[in-house]
């Protein structure tokens, strides 16, 4: 099975009372983009505005409780060749979606997108100075465990081959925890977890820049200093051996049953084969 130059698009929609929010978000997604709404045990109209809005939408419900698994659950029913993480607060630009597609089709496994490329593109109205600081030294660790270049390691809008999904291996979705608990991988580590999984399996890597947008309504679930350590011990946990060769075993199947674009299998790369931003990887809107 060869890769598409035209793919059909999975955008993944995790919320949780964002019902104001996806008002002004879902008439912004690509209208012939599979919608896929994962309602995180909404007490608002969440689910009732994107019916309303996307009728076409795929609205499933969250199992247990955290972005991770709400992406999860997203991901199992997502039916597009490309799949595309998007924040439901309107945060995330839906005109960047082209420069994320068009970087796949130029032969990326995945599109990472990163606020601090060098480019006029790339940039964040939210980000607080602490975040920032944070965030900077995290990557700087995440670069010296994975042997990358990454510009932005704790941002949550990404794309990839619906068929990389193997590679990730998160947890399953019908596993039974106590009431209000999370599995690894279940909670805000999920960007971090991705952007290790990825690098230890070889898979080719572009950065797209981008510009996070302030949250339109309500208060954000991010939390700096207990998700901050979520993040350094995901790092811990997915940069041992085990992790690199169990990375290594799941893209080998993967590469098995899914060549690139061109018909040709990918190969693992190196670190020098990481790609970095550059100016102009983003589409005129």
């Amino acid at each position: 099975m060869s890769r598409s130059s035209t793919p059909t698009l999975s955008v993944i929609v995790p919320a949780r009372n964002e019902a104001r929010n996806l008002e002004i978000v879902l008439p912004q997604l690509p209208p012939d983009a599979e919608i896929v709404l994962v309602d995180g045990h909404s007490v608002d109209d969440t689910v009732a505005v994107t019916r309303r809005l996307r009728p076409d939408a795929v609205i499933v419900s969250q199992g247990r409780r955290g972005k991770g698994n709400a992406l999860a659950h997203g991901f199992a029913a997502a039916t597009g060749d490309v799949i595309v993480m998007f924040d439901a607060d309107g945060s995330a630009d839906a005109a960047e979606i082209p420069a994320f597609v068009e970087a796949l089709v130029a032969g990326a496994d995945v599109a990472k997108g990163t606020r601090f490329a060098h480019s006029d593109d790339a940039g964040s109205e939210d980000i607080t100075l602490l975040r920032r600081l944070g965030n900077a030294g995290l990557n700087g660790l995440a670069n010296a465990a994975l042997r990358t270049r990454y510009s932005d390691l704790c941002y949550g809008y990404n794309a990839f081959w619906r068929d990389t999904v193997v590679v990730l291996d998160l947890p399953a979705l019908d596993l039974d925890v106590p009431a209000g608990s999370m599995l690894w991988g279940d909670g805000f580590e999920i960007e971090t977890l991705l952007t290790c999984r990825f690098s230890l399996a070889g898979l080719r890597i572009a950065e797209v820049a981008s510009t996070e947008r302030e949250r339109i309504h309500g208060e954000t679930n991010l939390r700096t200093f207990a998700d901050g350590v979520r993040v350094l011990r995901t790092l811990g946990r997915e940069c041992v051996p085990g992790r690199r060769r169990a990375a290594r075993r799941r893209a080998d199947a993967m590469r098995a049953a899914a060549p690139s674009t061109d018909g040709r299998v990918v190969t693992s790369l190196t670190a020098a084969d990481v790609a970095v931003p550059t100016a102009g990887t983003r589409l005129a809107a």
